[in-house]
């Protein structure tokens, strides 16, 4: 390493032999529970508990039929299906959860791809967290991330929170050794992985990786919360409370009703009744009752929500939002406000310096020097500018690739060093050649920042350079000679802001051996303003059309940036939120809004499009007035100062080159910074609680009619017309089967022509329990009108139907019992396509992009199909084989459950 500041680094070889001597940047994660321990915790369910006991009755029910009753083996196929109906479903929601636990275990890696700038064989760039290796020099800044253990070697104004390992949120960091805090518990020198920078900025070398690091030392894995109770699972658990308490209660209706049936037949006189065959009444009683319980219960809805989660995890993933915590998928859906950023959200943050003007001395604003002549100028005003520019900066240029050099660090200090560099100015040359002083980094709140350096330029001098927001710079400068009245200055400034383009002004003085930078504020009183640039950001060809596209989808947009009043508004305007009929009422600064009470600011709030020149703590602020009035708040950030606002924000969604602190605060990272990515996630959003609605819809309609059916078979007195093996191949595997068909349906556009939904509306709307009520209830009469047929008329195929003749009161055949629950199966077996299309105005056979449900519909007929015929599955569910002409008129007669829907949508659609 040279003298000075500057720095070589690593070589390619240098860093081969450190990684093989002292391994890889990364946490070695600690053990996770075995498989079998993941796989009994399934059996802690309150539903599988019913079941298994639902089982154990059944097997005791079976011993009795078999050594008492002295039947066949067939009597304990019945157990036997329910175990393994539990296996089943226990088998399926492990194997999704495991899955889930995989995806979550790649998201919490993705931090050691979060990149680093280091400077290697003398060039700065950027690498991944992982490659860092003992012996790198590693530059960090605001908002970043320590990404090992390692010893200062420049530090200016560092502060570095190290709560995460000691508690202390604020740790004053230098290399002055007379400085040093000899009770801290770090050495002041030292800074440790996993801490955070949050004021300053330092080149560190690494002396420790990985679990060598004090972090690794004492890591425990940080798992991604999904225990979040969201509106949703909220509703879900009210849901499933309701359904539970009216199922028990039809559940003693079924006992009760049996037992008074069963006494009926004996006159209710107790003494002609057989105990043994009244306590095994009882006990079959008690299994029917149990396992009704258990069929009204939307047990799948566990499943189904995270499949719809897991599956709405991955695709979002391929449109560039990198979900973090599980329910922010869903709520993005309810989303009603979205309060965005400007810079690399709604613009391409792709900074160049589109015109500078500096002022030369007795020049009035008119004559603007072109900016080349002055940077080919050898006069010392132009090696202010060039220096100033060089040194007053924390960004860098990684020039590995001469050809296309990329900013490292703050994109508009990068694109005034893309300036130079494309003047041929060589930034590094002047960085070695100064000796800098002091240093007063950029903030928020001061929105300047200052450099007194030892002048390579200017031998002898010594010089204050300060860049920042014009006319803060312009208000501090005591010396105007030469330069524009601050009217002219802001004429000036109006006319680049009017073209959207962001400003920044320069000043210098030069200074004796006195200290200027005191308490976070220079101390000068000759400080000359030299001129402003303007750096330009287009907005992003594809944000006009996402903007569009949420305000039609009734979400309000908000801009939130520190850049000016006119600039914002332009960016507004061009982007398709500001208008002409907008007026100041809609747009406000940060200082007119910290003024606002918190009751003004609830009368204004929702009228707010714009907040310019915004600070730090406006962001969180706006966020929590917006949810006073109940709204649901998106917030799109990239700075440390962005985190509380994304912490806040029923979803925070980062950007995928934001600060290591925001990501972490957020629920979302938006990979490519695009306000298109954010508008697709609103889609899957909305797309996932219509997939679960479309779900319940088919289940509860399934319980509804199989739990009347159940109860009114028992007040008939009836055989029990579904037996417990039959009841749970329709709930646990049907439904199950159900629940991941709809779970895969894709994401569909028209959603975003829907108004957001109320976050505290219920999740079974009207439409839903018209539904659920009329079609459970068409389907309840058919089969009890077939059922009572049964029961009075001898029916060896369904076409005795047409010629039956009802007479006294019969056993109901095997075969009869065969054909109600087949009829059962196909009838919910169409109306799942039914259900597919709920809400979509569109036909039940639109299949474009449902290859899932298509799949599985088929598995669940040939299955059906199979159980039925198969000799060796039918004694299993108590089946008997149907005739083929059976089956073509159940099929076809079913089927009209799907065509009478697209006759009626047809008509609906017309008008």
């Amino acid at each position: 390493m040279n003298s000075q500041h500057h720095f070589i680094g690593l070589s390619e070889q240098q860093v081969a032999d450190s990684r093989a001597k002292y391994g890889i940047n990364v946490l070695t994660p600690p053990p996770t529970t075995p498989l079998w321990k993941q796989f009994l915790e399934k059996f802690r369910d309150p539903l599988i508990i019913i079941l298994l006991i639902a089982g154990v009755l059944s097997v005791a029910i079976s011993i009795y039929e078999y050594i008492g009753l002295h039947q066949g083996a067939e009597v304990f196929f019945e157990p036997v299906g329910i175990f393994v109906a539990i296996f089943l479903a226990t088998g399926l929601s492990f194997y999704f959860e495991t899955q889930a636990d995989k995806e979550f275990c790649v998201l919490n890696q993705v931090n050691d791809d979060e990149p680093v700038e280091v400077i290697r064989s003398g060039n700065h760039t950027q690498i991944a967290k992982r490659d860092v290796v003992v012996g790198d020099i590693v530059r960090i800044g605001i908002g970043c991330e320590i990404p090992a253990d390692g010893e200062l070697l420049v530090a200016t104004q560092l502060s570095v929170d190290e709560s995460t390992l000691t508690g202390e949120p604020l740790c004053h960091k230098t290399t002055d050794p007379a400085l040093f805090d000899l009770k801290a518990t770090y050495p002041s020198n030292h800074v440790l992985r996993g801490t955070k920078v949050m004021e300053g900025h330092a080149l560190m070398q690494v002396t420790a990786v990985g679990d060598a690091t004090e972090n690794g030392k004492v890591y425990k894995a940080a798992q991604i919360d999904n225990s979040v109770k969201t509106p949703l699972s909220e509703q879900l658990d009210r849901l499933g409370l309701w359904v539970s308490r009216l199922s028990c209660s039809i559940g003693v209706a079924v006992v009760v009703a049996r037992i008074v049936m069963y006494l009926a037949q004996y006159d209710f006189c107790f003494a002609n009744v057989d105990t043994l065959a009244f306590i095994a009444y009882i006990l079959q009683t008690l299994m029917i009752a149990m396992t009704l319980v258990v069929v009204s219960v939307p047990e799948g809805l566990p499943m189904a929500v995270t499949l719809s989660l897991a599956y709405s995890m991955r695709r979002m993933l391929k449109t560039n939002n990198l979900v973090r915590k599980m329910h922010a998928c869903e709520t993005m859906g309810a989303t009603t406000v979205i309060c965005t950023d400007k810079t690399g959200t709604l613009t391409q943050n792709r900074m160049s310096v589109e015109e500078a003007c500096f002022y030369r001395g007795g020049e009035d604003c008119k004559s603007i020097v072109d900016a080349n002549k002055i940077l080919l100028d050898s006069s010392d005003f132009s090696n202010e500018i060039k220096e100033g520019i060089a040194v007053n900066s924390t960004a860098s240029l990684d020039l590995s690739n001469p050809a296309a050099p990329s900013v490292l660090g703050n994109p508009t200090e990068g694109a005034l060093l893309l300036w130079l560099h494309a003047k041929g100015v060589d930034y590094e040359a002047l960085r070695e050649e100064v000796k800098v002083v002091e240093e007063l980094p950029f903030t928020t709140d001061r929105k300047y920042m200052a450099t007194v350096v030892e002048s390579a330029l200017m031998p002898g001098k010594r010089m204050l350079y300060v860049k920042g927001a014009p006319e803060i710079v312009y208000d501090l400068c005591a010396s105007t000679d030469g330069v524009p009245l601050k009217a002219a200055v802001d004429a000036q400034l109006k006319l680049y802001q009017q073209r959207a383009m962001r400003t920044l002004g320069f000043a210098c003085q030069e200074i004796g051996d006195e200290k200027v930078i005191v308490d976070g504020t220079i101390h000068v009183d000759k400080l000359r303003f030299l001129g402003i640039t303007a750096i330009a950001d287009p907005v992003r060809n594809e944000v006009p059309e996402s903007i569009g596209e949420c305000l039609n989808a009734g979400i309000c947009v908000k801009i939130v940036t520190g850049d000016t009043a006119e600039t914002a508004k332009e960016i507004g305007r061009q982007v398709g939120l500001w208008t002409d009929k907008d007026t100041d009422r809609n747009i406000i600064s940060g200082p007119e809004f910290a003024a606002l009470t918190d009751a003004q600011l609830d009368a204004l709030v929702m009228d707010i499009k714009i907040i310019a020149r915004a600070r730090p703590m406006d962001k969180k602020r706006l966020v929590e007035a917006l949810q006073r009035k109940n709204q649901v708040v998106a917030v799109t950030g990239d700075g440390t100062n962005d985190a509380p606002a994304l912490k806040a924000a029923h979803v925070g969604l980062s950007m995928g080159d934001g600060t290591s602190v925001a990501k972490e605060a957020s629920d979302i990272t938006i990979i490519d910074n695009s306000f298109k990515s954010i508008c697709k996630a609103v889609m899957w959003g909305r797309s996932l609680y219509l997939n679960i609605q479309r779900f319940l819809l088919f289940q509860l309609t399934v319980n509804v009619t199989a739990c009347m059916l159940v109860l009114c078979g028992a007040l008939m007195g009836t055989e029990a017309p579904l037996t417990v093996t039959q009841m749970l191949w329709i709930n646990l595997i049907m439904d199950t089967f159900a629940a991941m068909a709809l779970a895969s349906l894709p994401p569909s556009e028209a959603v975003m022509n829907d108004r957001p939904r109320d976050r505290r509306a219920f999740i079974i709307n009207r439409p839903m329990l018209a539904e659920i009520v009329g079609v459970g209830g068409f389907f309840f009469t058919l089969l009890v009108a077939l059922l009572y047929i049964f029961e009075h008329a001898d029916i060896q195929q369904l076409t005795d139907i047409v010629r039956m003749q009802i007479g006294e009161n019969s056993t109901v055949t095997p075969y009869e019992l065969t054909l109600l629950f087949t009829i059962f199966v196909m009838t919910h077996f169409f109306y799942l396509f039914n259900a597919r299309a709920f809400a979509t105005h569109r036909s039940a056979l639109h299949l474009k992009g449902c290859k899932g449900l298509v799949f599985i519909s088929t598995l669940i007929f040939v299955t059906q199909v199979c159980m039925v015929e198969l000799p060796g599955v039918q004694r299993f569910f108590n089946v008997v084989s149907l005739k083929p002409l059976d089956w073509l008129i159940i099929i076809v007669g079913s089927s009209f459950v799907l065509w009478i829907r697209e006759q009626w949508s047809l008509l609906r659609n017309k008008k």
